[in-house]
């Protein structure tokens, strides 16, 4: 049977007649072809490969080592021509909440980014770094070094991917603003209030010194690498107009002081010849700004839902939407997805990124629905509107619980739609998974993560940016769950993993990270059964409340059951992070449990 290399082509045809495993290949750049774009032919005459540059050839003798790999080869040629959608796929992870990849941890995700044909690998950094001056922020965090990120960048560009310095510039500075030597910079040094919760500063207050502050902390990373692109953040400046620059908001608007500050941030790199990537989420929501945009900055649009979960928790007004209304989400740009904030830097001629996720965060096994509908959105609607960049994302938000496999799946999906959208779009994730990444013979892994990144589906309780499972085990008064799963439902995710359980004791992984994947998604599924005992404790109490049920009530000897289960848990999440990741940052994650321990404590002893 003829092989469908992965990523799958734009267009390939066979004809009888391969050509001999040893034959000679004979290369020919071709200034005709799209960029990064390539033709192979091979044949009975041999093999023949015209490509467009550099990355076009090394995608055609990637393509032809998978053909090679087939039983049909030498008895089937094989004309394939391809290039890509979108010519930046990038790959963002987040090594600031709280976990930091060794280096064997980076090292396969380049593998597997070059796999799934990324051009760009971004680590978002707040306080992962060992900046020279800023030892009492990172001391504690096993941060990368220098040294590290040069030997990062020349990995990279060994496989062909681009390493872009990533640090945040304004909002998400708490881990600065925490030092009393930094708390002067902050916008509102008491804090502030978001969803009913007292939260810690977090925003620097837009002034010269801090964007020469940030600047620094962007330039320490960025000269370690060879990139000329970066990404500045400049994310969800929440208390922005609320602490020391309020009168200046009163005066000219958010937008305007928004704006004015990252255009410092960003003006000694553009004057560099640098790209400069920042977040939209605040810029997009003045049309006004549109056209001051300067050359070389590239606002990124990111949105972390799929349309088919925002209309269905939105246009059914449900208490969830009503939640993240309170947290001042705009639910109206929500429901549109990508569309209409594409469509609008589009029509003001505004060069634009778009940035999906990969959903694997607040959700301990991933939404990989979500995350398939969410890439989707971003792919279609990126073509449509000439977006340049496609920047896949990765976050840790509650100390980044997920096992990093579970995103292995949305970064194979997400490579292979942003390199050809409508060749990619019904892609076997799974077989992609067992053949190309983890290499199971009993081809078993793959259906598992698939599988388990349903559950949160399975479970009847739709939420945005998480899952019930994740809900259940790190309880956010701001973004409480609005419902508890139905008995039935708790007893068909139960029986989907204990039948993942089996699959991965079955399972034969050859690739190098097999047993540790295998043993993470192993423990995945004891924290998820973990949570659903949770879930079944608090649903008893509820089931039989004489008034309003309270989620958070929970049976004494219940409680005191789980609290019990706890420490051998909490054990083997320390291992399996320390299979991964740097020890820094470990502390602070498994505090992220502190809520849930304390809520059974005090109903243990209720």
């Amino acid at each position: 049977m003829p092989v469908t290399p992965f990523p799958a082509p734009r267009s390939l045809t066979t004809a009888p007649g391969g050509a001999a495993l040893d034959a000679p290949v004979h290369v020919t750049a071709d200034p005709d072809l799209p960029p990064q774009g390539y033709r192979l032919r091979t044949g009975p005459e041999g093999v023949t490969v015209d490509h467009r540059d550099a990355l076009g050839l090394r995608y055609a003798l990637g393509t032809l080592d998978q053909l090679r790999a087939g039983h049909d080869y030498t008895a089937t040629g094989y004309d394939i021509s391809d290039h890509p959608d979108f010519p930046v796929r990038g790959f963002l992870l987040d090594i600031s909440r709280d976990r930091v990849p060794t280096r064997r941890t980076l090292a396969r995700w380049i593998e597997i980014l070059a796999l799934a044909r990324f051009t760009q690998l971004e680590l978002y950094g707040e306080h992962t770094y060992a900046f020279r001056d800023h030892r009492d922020v990172w001391q504690d965090a096993s941060p990368l070094t220098a040294d590290d990120l040069r030997w990062l960048d020349a990995r990279c560009a060994a496989a062909g991917i681009e390493l872009v310095a990533n640090q945040n510039t304004f909002g998400h500075m708490e881990r600065f603003l925490r030092h009393p030597r930094h708390a002067h910079r902050a916008e509102n040094p008491e804090g502030f209030e978001r969803g009913g919760v007292h939260r810690p500063p977090s925003t620097l207050e837009p002034t010269d010194d801090n964007a020469a502050f940030a600047t620094a902390l962007v330039a320490e990373a960025a000269r370690e690498v060879r990139s000329r692109r970066l990404n500045i953040g400049a994310d969800e400046p929440f208390e922005l107009g609320r602490g020391r620059s309020a009168e200046r908001v009163a005066e000219q608007g958010v937008g305007e002081v928004y704006f004015s500050f990252v255009t410092r941030l960003m003006a000694p790199w553009l004057e560099a010849g640098y790209t400069v990537e920042f977040w939209a989420d605040v810029f997009a929501d003045h049309p006004g700004l549109m056209d001051r945009v300067p050359p070389g900055a590239v606002p990124v649009v990111w949105q972390y839902d799929g349309p088919r979960l925002l209309s269905e928790v939105i246009d059914g007004d449900t208490p969830e939407a009503r939640t993240w209304q309170r947290l001042g989400a705009d639910l109206d740009n929500l429901r549109e997805g990508f569309r209409s904030r594409g469509k609008l830097l589009s029509e003001a001629g505004v060069p634009f990124w778009v940035a999906p996720g990969a959903s694997n965060w607040n959700s301990l096994l991933g939404r990989i629905d979500n995350a398939v509908d969410n890439m989707l959105d971003a792919a279609e609607t990126g073509r449509e509107n000439g977006a340049q960049g496609f920047l896949l994302t990765s976050w840790g938000d509650h100390g980044h619980w997920d096992a990093p496999s579970v995103a292995y799946g949305p970064v194979v999906f997400g490579g292979a739609v942003s390199w050809s959208l409508e060749a990619n779009r019904d892609l076997d994730i799974a077989a992609v998974l067992d053949d190309h990444v983890l290499l199971d013979e009993a081809r078993l892994t793959g259906g598992v993560l698939m599988r388990l990144g349903r559950v949160h589906r399975d479970l009847g309780v739709p939420l945005l940016n998480a899952s019930p499972i994740a809900r259940a085990l790190f309880p956010d008064p701001a973004v409480p769950l609005p419902a508890l799963p139905a008995p039935e439902a708790l007893d068909r995710v139960a029986a989907t993993l204990a039948a993942c359980r089996d699959d991965l004791t079955a399972a034969d992984l050859a690739a190098a990270d097999g047993d540790v994947v295998r043993r993470e998604l192993h423990h995945a599924v004891a924290l998820a059964q973990f949570a659903l005992d949770v879930l079944r404790a608090r649903a008893a109490v509820t089931a039989d409340a004489d008034s309003v049920p309270d989620a958070d009530a929970i049976d004494p000897a219940a409680a005191r059951r789980l609290l019990r289960r706890i420490e051998p848990l909490l054990t083997e999440q320390r291992a399996c992070w320390l299979l991964r990741s740097r020890p820094g940052g470990l502390d602070d994650s498994i505090r992220e449990l502190d809520r849930l321990r304390r809520q059974l404590t005090a109903a243990a002893h209720a």
